[in-house]
């Protein structure tokens, strides 16, 4: 009787072991058809634009001159050249604040679907700019590219959180920070000379921003809705099992149906709220004050610097001006392999760990970067060290702040709250983004190799932040975190989290 009962069950329980361990292969492609043409982009489109500087700058003197007869001068050639790189961050802002509308009223499949045609019609415009001798038509284009970017950073995230189990909630939410790092690299690796970095290749080159486009497009539309989006906020209890037979399988369906049921028993008769709703909500204010802290964060600790800084400790460390376009490249395969790292180590070591390791580790690497810049001349090695610490700051920061933030902002946010949480994190990050691009060159001015030290203040005020009052993750409910939350109440940290919240300020 027993043999007869273990060989009936033994290969469902060998099955259902397999599916703990290894995500159902659906589920990995729909996360990918979502990532190629999310935040793919964003990263794409914040690479690309490097290479062809030089060659645009060329075709607006050389379309001005065609106009007006004479050569532009050069301070309207760089407010030109800055306007049509920065307002991707007033097109990214844009895009977020309507990114968590769109993706309550057309669902998150169905805003990434749609985002697509930003993407299409920027495309376009920036291919046509060569032709037609317009390069108002760039400043449009890469308004266009920033709201498929703000509303990607927005809806693509939820969407992955919604669709993973909560055994794989870590590692599928690490598509969103796996994908921006493929997304740089590829731009740089596209931007090389070799391939379509030469002068006559720049109007194709910020076209490719179609392909990934066509891609999800193509792709996506066989995947569902997310199951939690059908069941909370539709009442589609027929469509969300079919959703979860798909993305989970027959066996790993179940669990998941009674988690997403007992989450909208909680919130019975509850509407999405809206961002101002969310505000003066008290009771989520913990985890709002956290998100804001690590979307700022995020922006402001210095990865921005660290790049700035990478071509002149290439050049002082004797790297031909010719050779370090495929140094760069190798900047952005450091963040590749570490966001990867990240994805496979976040089930097993939790959000919190990884997160504080990487702020403490960018913390040290900030007071070593500082010593090495002030002693840049003394010796030849310290260039040398110095790049070490570039490669060093990236590393840690795709270790932890780089990729855990956006699952922490899934995270800490039921269904209802969770789109006015994107809109309101997103919005100060896409600010931190632009305040920190406007803003440094005059810190860097100030303070010269000593700008470190302030996002020394930010990274170790961030880690101590995280360590005391940020609960682990893992392996929990939306229900059960937002109940740890509530629990500590009573050692809520405002007064504390107002005052790192200053310092960003």
């Amino acid at each position: 009787m027993l043999k007869e009962f273990a060989d009936e069950y033994q290969p469902l329980l060998i099955k259902e072991i397999k599916d703990k361990k290894f995500p159902n292969k659906s589920l990995l492609l729909a996360a990918c058809a979502a990532c190629i043409g999310g935040t793919f982009q964003y990263g794409y489109n914040i690479s690309i634009i490097n290479a062809p500087t030089m060659h645009v700058q060329n075709f607006i003197n050389q379309t001005w001159r065609e106009r007006y007869q004479t050569d532009i001068s050069a301070d309207v050639l760089t407010l030109l050249w800055s306007t049509i790189v920065s307002i991707f961050t007033i097109g990214g802002l844009l895009g977020v604040t309507v990114g968590g509308t769109l993706s309550v009223k057309l669902g998150r499949k169905g805003t990434l679907l749609a985002n697509n045609i930003f993407a299409l019609m920027a495309a376009l415009l920036m291919g046509l700019s060569y032709p037609t001798g317009l390069f108002e038509l760039l400043i449009i284009g890469r308004l266009l590219t920033g709201i498929n970017a703000g509303i990607d950073l927005c809806v693509q995230p939820q969407y992955l959180g919604e669709i993973a189990p909560t055994a794989f909630r870590g590692a599928m939410g690490m598509g969103t920070s796996i994908f921006i790092t493929v997304g740089i690299l590829t731009g740089q690796v596209i931007g090389l000379k070799e391939l379509l970095g030469k002068e006559e290749h720049w109007p194709i080159l910020l076209s490719t921003t179609c392909i990934p486009a066509f891609l999800q497009l193509l792709i996506l539309p066989w995947f569902p809705e997310s199951p939690r989006y059908l069941l909370i906020d539709k009442g589609d209890d027929k469509g969300c099992k079919k959703a979860l037979k798909q993305l989970h399988g027959i066996a790993g369906c179940d669990g998941e149906w009674m988690d997403i049921e007992k989450e909208k028993n909680n919130f019975v008769d509850f509407q999405a709220k809206k961002p101002w709703e969310l505000l003066t909500d008290r009771s989520v204010r913990r985890q709002l004050l956290t998100i804001l802290l690590l979307n700022a964060a995020q922006q402001l600790n210095g990865i921005n610097a660290i790049y700035f800084y990478a071509d002149y400790l290439f050049k002082q460390a004797g790297i031909p001006a010719d050779k370090i376009p495929y140094v760069t490249v190798g900047t952005g395969a450091c963040e590749c392999i570490t966001a990867l790292t990240c994805g496979m180590l976040i089930d097993r070591l939790g959000r919190k760990v990884l997160i504080t390791g990487g702020y403490t580790l960018m913390s040290i690497c900030c007071i070593l970067f500082t010593l090495t810049l002030s002693f840049q001349d003394s010796s030849p090695v310290f260039p040398y060290v110095s790049m070490v610490c570039v490669f060093a700051f990236i590393l840690s920061f795709g270790l932890g702040p780089g990729g855990v933030t956006n699952i922490l902002t899934t995270e800490l946010f039921t269904q209802t709250a969770r789109p006015a949480a994107y809109i309101i994190a997103g919005s100060l990050n896409w600010l931190s983004f632009f305040f920190i691009g406007l803003v440094f060159p005059f810190i860097v001015i100030g303070l010269q190799q000593y700008c470190f030290l302030v996002f020394l203040a930010i990274c170790s005020l961030m880690a101590i932040y995280i360590f005391f009052f940020v609960p682990e993750t893992k392996n929990k409910t939306f229900v059960e975190i937002q109940n740890e939350f509530q629990s500590k109440k009573a050692c809520s940290p405002d007064e504390a989290g107002t005052t790192l919240l200053s310092t960003f300020k």
